[in-house]
Parts: structure tokens; C-alpha cells; sequence
């Protein structure tokens, strides 16, 4: 069942093999090897709480499972596989992210703990991401 995206926020964004990063960082892969995705219509979902991301693009990246976590859905709960992590990439910031797996018929959906890595909130009348206007838009870490 697809996920209806009307009035959503739509974002694009970059998805990474962390391992395959390491890889490259280390000498051992050639950067242009790194399995990567480019999603040009990224789902903000703010009552999710990670990162989901379709099958096809997991195997599409190489991503190996590391657990099994409970989820609630709106079709219940259900047991979901939960892959090792990845760099997420919006609007310039990055930020590591464990990847859920979610059916092929659904977008990618961002959700709140990557958006509070990213230090991004949803401006509702523009249905866009913004910087936290807390921290005057800048990409900031709260340590308090």
C-alpha cells in the first residue's frame, strides 16, 4: 500500500553506504565505487522516527540487516528489519542513520531523529524544511 503525498513535504536527498565511505576514506575503494541513491522525492514524515527506505533501493546499496525492531504502523504492529547505517545527505548536511525497510510501494520517509541530526524542522506554510530557527537556521548540536 503506497503512501499518499499531498500537502507533504517532498525533500531531495543523498543516501550512502557508510561502509563503502570507510572504504574509500581508507584507500581500499575508489569514491566513485560508493553505492549511492539520489531521491528526489524524499518523504518528510514526522511521525516516523528514522530513516525507512524502500527494498529495492537497501539492495540497491548493499546494505547488511543487524536486527529485527517492533513498529508501529497504521496497519498494526509489525516486526521490520533494521540494517546497518548509512550517510544521509539534505541541503547540505549529513548526518548517520540507521535504515529501516519499508515495502517497495512506499517513498523514502525522513523521519524526526534524522531530522533532529540534520537540525532541520518542518516550516508548515512553505511544506519545507528549514534550519532550526532556535539556532538562527544554522546547522547546530544540542549537548545540554
Amino acid at each position: 500500500m503506497g503512501i499518499d503525498t499531498v500537502g507533504k513535504v517532498l525533500v531531495t536527498c543523498k543516501i550512502e553506504n557508510l561502509s563503502d565511505l570507510y572504504l574509500a576514506e581508507e584507500g581500499r575503494l575508489s569514491i566513485e565505487d560508493v553505492r549511492r541513491v539520489e531521491v528526489e522525492d524524499a518523504l518528510v514524515d514526522t511521525g516516523a522516527t528514522s530513516l525507512s527506505l524502500p527494498k529495492r533501493l537497501i539492495q540497491q546499496l548493499g546494505l547488511r540487516p543487524v536486527r529485527m525492531r517492533r513498529a508501529r504502523t497504521s496497519a498494526g504492529n509489525v516486526m521490520l528489519q533494521v540494517y546497518n547505517a548509512v550517510r544521509l545527505t539534505i541541503q547540505d548536511r549529513d548526518c548517520i542513520s540507521d535504515v529501516t525497510e519499508i515495502p517497495d510501494d512506499c517513498p523514502v520517509l525522513i523521519g524526526q531523529v534524522p531530522l533532529e541530526l540534520l537540525d532541520f524542522v518542518v516550516h508548515p506554510q512553505g511544506r519545507r524544511l528549514i534550519g532550526n530557527p532556535e539556532h538562527g537556521g544554522e546547522h547546530m548540536i544540542e549537548l545540554y
